[in-house]
């Protein structure tokens, strides 16, 4: 199999370019290479970015085969028969795949804001204070079983092209990582569409500046605006403090927090 086509090539690829920038057009210049808690995210992007895809990759096979297995003995179609758009041309496939799968994020990250017991595995994400290229990856997996879960059955029944897939999968994680990148884009009037770090900079505001918080968006911007969730108070200013109220009383080691959400939260 050709390297391009595998996912982690382009983890990487998309890492290399985010660090190369940071490097060389750096928005906030004070801000050191090895910031605060630098190697823990490196943790994060190895266990999240890898081997946390392959355990799911096990765990779901299984699971998704009980599920398939129950609808078929009740005479239920099961989900991955009905490839709704699976006859359709590629660019097709690839445009309402990307458009369902980021609309379906955007209301499961409202979710992980607006549903305390939710907020509890977000917690990790906004407990970056420094905000770069790999705090993308900063996340709990609870998280993973929540996005998983909820955008299975929607997605899963489009049947698209594997190759879609990947390609949706490198451009989320690229935009990600520049969303969260030390880098001063806002990309002018293409700021109503798409996400950017001068954007979602306001999302880790400690300041609530919504109902729950502001700017959900994943990769596309648009669903703030349409649906009045998005704060944008001008190309030069950024927060004065990123993170959540009482971050003080967030563990700070990664085993307390992998086990939060279970043990130590209150």
């Amino acid at each position: 199999m050709p390297v391009f086509v595998q996912y982690y090539f382009w983890l990487i690829a998309i890492s290399l370019l985010c660090f190369i920038l940071e490097r060389i057009l750096p928005w906030r210049k004070a801000q050191p290479i090895l910031r605060e808690q630098f190697w823990q995210d490196v943790f994060w992007l190895v266990f999240n970015g890898h081997f946390l895809g392959l355990i799911f990759a096990m765990v779901t096979g299984k699971l998704i085969h009980i599920f398939n297995s129950a609808l078929y003995d009740a005479g239920v179609p099961v989900p991955e028969s009905l490839t709704l758009i699976a006859g359709t041309p590629f660019w097709v496939q690839l445009i309402v795949f990307f458009v369902l799968k980021d609309f379906i994020e955007w209301n499961i990250h409202r979710l992980l804001h607006r549903v305390p017991w939710l907020w509890e595995f977000h917690k990790l994400h906004h407990s970056i204070t420094e905000m770069d290229w790999i705090g993308n990856f900063r996340f709990h997996w609870g998280e993973v079983v929540v996005y998983k879960t909820l955008s299975y059955l929607p997605l899963v029944v489009l049947g698209v092209d594997g190759n879609v897939i990947l390609i949706i999968a490198v451009i989320g994680t690229l935009m990600q990582d520049f969303n969260h990148a030390n880098l001063k884009i806002a990309w002018g009037p293409f700021r109503y569409i798409f996400n950017s770090p001068m954007m979602h900079i306001w999302h880790h505001d400690v300041e609530l500046h919504g109902k729950g918080a502001q700017n959900f968006g994943i990769v596309l911007s648009i669903w703030d605006w349409l649906f009045g969730t998005v704060y944008w108070p001008g190309n030069q200013e950024e927060p004065k403090e990123c993170g959540f109220a009482e971050i003080d009383r967030y563990p700070r080691s990664i085993q307390k927090r992998l086990l939060y959400p279970f043990f130590f939260r209150k």
